[in-house]
């Protein structure tokens, strides 16, 4: 069986050679941009390819704002500070996720707490968030405080898997009879769709990755979304190392960040953006031929979108049966020149993260032992 799915990966892809799990396509304006980028010297923060993708991105996702950074972590880590984020503060989160989630909380000496996912949906599961603010906290002075361990919870942050859209709507509702500032982690998600609006402008702040394995890609990059003027130029400060505009002084007012992203990055991403649509295209295609391909195994279920969304379907996934077949496939495909990965390992369990408070995570820990991420890059 495992064969088969070799070699079917294989013909799609129409090569024997290796197949990486996501590769980027640079097809479009990739090298006449970052000519003359080069040409025009400017090639650090400054440029006129950082405002054009900044401006073009917003258009595109639906937001009035964006701010572009050097990577998806970093849009992050200073949207969790525009969203109030402090030491010992804590912040909600899914143990289901890329460890930059948590690095991002843990920057600001604050704590995540996990909750658990939706099976539909791999993300943050708002039945499991409620359950836990009903369970574990109350609102005093209109903040929301951790009845165990007496600290704030100040923020949430729900992630869209693989470019599913969690159910987005629904956790902010509680967030906002919580108290509880809510901010997007949208890194895999640009081009998904909840209910007809894009994934990471249904908070106030939202962040985008476009590592090299994303949909489009600078090599790194990242950008915070909102509709908030006054917090995106805090975040145009924070990410310029608080430099106060002048001719020639440099005059910093507070400790900040060398964030913003380079504009030889944003070149490149300003030609990978004018080829999202195709892009996303091919990828729904690639979509449709694993539904297909997958829907007569019995022992093998093709993750499909969820019910309300539009995925970008960034990664594709499946689920075997049990911990013991994933292991197998993971070792066949990886053995015969198929890049397969598993689903991480839960925050919960990692090392600097075990002690940290968590809710029945039995959603989680079924995916985790079930779900691997099969071959995803564009169709040439």
């Amino acid at each position: 069986m495992y064969k088969d799915i070799v070699e079917f990966i294989q013909n799609i892809y129409a090569t024997k050679e290796f197949i990486p799990l996501h590769e980027p396509r640079f097809r479009g304006n990739e090298k006449k941009y970052l000519n003359e980028c080069i040409d025009s010297t400017f090639v650090s923060s400054v440029g006129k390819y950082v405002d054009a993708f900044e401006e073009q991105f917003a258009k595109k996702v639906g937001a009035k704002y964006a701010v572009a950074t050097v990577n998806g972590t970093s849009a992050l880590h200073i949207a969790l500070i525009l969203a109030g984020v402090q030491r010992d503060d804590e912040v909600i989160t899914q143990a289901l996720t890329f460890v930059a989630t948590c690095n991002a909380i843990s920057y600001l000496d604050a704590k995540p707490v996990f909750v658990d996912v939706d099976l539909d949906t791999m993300g943050m599961s708002p039945a499991s968030l409620q359950e836990f603010l009903e369970n574990n906290c109350e609102l005093i002075d209109n903040k929301c405080i951790n009845k165990t361990s007496k600290k704030i919870i100040r923020a949430c942050v729900p992630m869209h898997t693989f470019g599913h859209s969690c159910k987005i709507d629904e956790i902010k509702t509680i967030c906002d009879k919580w108290q509880i500032n809510l901010v997007e982690d949208a890194a895999e998600s640009l081009g998904s769709y909840y209910k007809g609006r894009h994934t990471g402008t249904f908070a106030k702040l939202g962040a985008f990755s476009f590592n090299g394995n994303k949909i489009i890609t600078s090599g790194g990059g990242g950008v915070i979304v909102t509709d908030d003027e006054e917090l995106a130029k805090r975040a145009k400060h924070l990410t310029t190392t608080a430099k106060i505009p002048h001719k020639w002084e440099y005059v910093h007012d507070e400790i900040a960040y060398n964030y913003r992203m380079p504009n030889l990055n944003a070149a490149l991403l300003v030609a990978q953006l004018e080829q999202l649509d195709d892009f996303l295209k091919s990828k729904r295609e690639l979509a449709s031929r694993y539904e297909e391909y997958f829907k007569t195994n019995s022992e093998i279920k093709f993750i499909k979108e969820p019910t309300d969304a539009k995925s970008s379907y960034w990664l594709q996934a499946i689920m075997l049966k049990d911990a013991k077949a994933r292991d197998e496939f993971l070792d066949f495909t990886n053995s015969n020149g198929v890049m397969t990965r598993p689903v991480w390992k839960l925050m919960s369990e990692l090392e600097m993260f075990k002690d940290c408070q968590c809710s029945d995570l039995k959603n989680s820990k079924y995916l985790k032992q079930r779900v691997v991420n099969i071959s995803s890059s564009v169709i040439s």
